[in-house]
């Protein structure tokens, strides 16, 4: 929807959205072979910059879901989308999602701007018989359908509105391997338990606990956000904008690393914890493998072969980083990838928070940055459980967003927010 996000430079086939924006929540190969659920299309709203909020019809009315209906056609702020049952329209199919584009007062008719134009062109349905269609039980969740509010969006109706300021800007959860759900109840369901259950005394004790218990791909269920371009020439350019943008992550990293928490991390790490020795990190502190899979990642998208990802045979043939630029601490890190034996150019611009003056001084988000981060995303009442008084009051100060910069806090919490619908979407499919 074009009204929910207009952030994005677009150089693929769709205007506005295409299949490469929607993989923050689950794998876009999964999602074209079984579909998606309700609490995903929130967490996709979500990641893409939306304000979401989300009803299910048993928890509603049909007049409550009337009001919001002709809210959101009449204002340019926020948007409906709705998940219904094909077959009380009398159309073929199941399941789907839909935005809503208009309300007929005299009628009582909703607007549905169907997705599939191919399939049902924009069509009037009385709200009525929409509401029987989202009144059902979607069979993969067992949760009922309803709808969403998105402002920039609300589920079986959810709205999107759009937000005061932007989304995450470089750090984001990932769906994209093996065990994430797994990983999302260790850090929200069994981290509270271990940190009540153990004898801690400091704060080390606290990050020996989490790291020496989490699943061994911990670290993958956080990334950071790497902003690729095609390459054109060989002068390396960064525009102003881009140097904006990379500027705004640097702050974030330099902010990251400023905390009380960061300097916790350095020292738990200093001390030998085994942790870091975990073979599932090779290669996630090396901007040479990391530069490697985004670009070749950058490179699918742009030749439209996201869809396909497994299949597609694609391989980074060469990488060139350009020489360390004190001035504008800006790297662009050019590669050459083949994908399907055709060689396409992409560069790859890399964020560096420079500690000190100098080259040998400059660094990329790291492992210990991102797990940094990912402490911070945590529930703030998983703290609460600790056992020591004195040790919660100073662990629950360390982590409390509003000593943070603005910056920063904005990053959390909208992490929060992202492994909230993860969450949701475990338990919902678990029951």
């Amino acid at each position: 929807m074009r009204g929910v996000h207009d952030s994005y430079m677009f150089l693929g086939p769709w205007r506005w959205f295409d299949d490469s924006m929607l993989n923050c929540c689950e794998p876009v190969e999964k999602i074209m072979a079984n579909g998606t659920t309700f609490s995903k299309v929130a967490c996709l709203a979500h990641c893409n910059g939306a304000e979401v909020e989300a009803f299910h019809t048993n928890d509603s009315a049909m007049d409550n879901f009337r009001s919001y209906v002709i809210s959101s056609s009449s204002s340019e702020n926020f948007h409906m989308i709705v998940s219904y049952h094909r077959a009380y329209l009398k159309q073929t199919g199941s399941g789907h999602f839909s935005p809503i584009g208009g309300y007929h007062a005299g009628n009582d008719m909703v607007l549905i701007l169907d997705v599939a134009r191919f399939k049902y062109p924009p069509h009037w349905v009385p709200l009525a018989l929409l509401w029987d269609a989202m009144n059902t039980v979607d069979e993969a969740t067992g949760l009922y359908r309803g709808f969403k509010i998105l402002a920039y969006t609300v589920v079986r109706f959810m709205l999107l509105s759009r937000p005061q300021r932007a989304s995450s800007i470089l750090y984001t959860l990932s769906c994209r391997y093996d065990g994430w759900d797994t990983t999302a109840m260790y850090l929200t369901k069994e981290v509270p338990q271990l940190v009540s259950s153990k004898e801690i005394n400091n704060i080390q004790d606290i990050l020996s606990v989490i790291f020496s218990s989490a699943p061994a791909n911990l670290s993958y269920i956080i990334n950071w956000v790497a902003e690729v371009r095609i390459q054109e020439g060989e002068s390396n350019f960064v525009s102003e904008e881009e140097r904006g943008r990379l500027s705004i992550k640097e702050e974030v990293l330099k902010q990251v690393q400023e905390t009380e928490l960061f300097k916790h991390m350095i020292i738990w790490l200093s001390s030998g914890a085994d942790f870091m020795c975990n073979p599932n990190l090779d290669g996630h502190n090396s901007i040479d493998k990391i530069a490697s899979e985004v670009c070749c990642q950058g490179a699918k998208v742009f030749r439209g072969k996201v869809g396909s990802c497994n299949a597609t045979c694609c391989r980074t043939a060469e990488l060139r980083s350009s020489d360390c630029d004190i001035v504008d601490s800006s790297t662009v890190i050019s590669g050459k990838v083949i994908v399907e034996n055709s060689e396409c150019g992409v560069e790859m611009l890399v964020p560096y928070c420079q500690r000190d003056s100098g080259c040998s001084n400059r660094h990329h988000p790291s492992v210990v940055d991102a797990l940094t981060i990912l402490i911070f995303t945590l529930p703030p009442d998983t703290w609460y459980c600790l056992k020591n008084p004195k040790l919660r009051e100073d662990f629950c100060s360390i982590v409390l967003t509003n000593n943070l910069p603005d910056l920063l806090q904005h990053e959390i919490l909208h992490l929060r927010k992202q492994l909230h619908y993860l969450v949701a979407d475990v338990c919902s499919s678990s029951t």
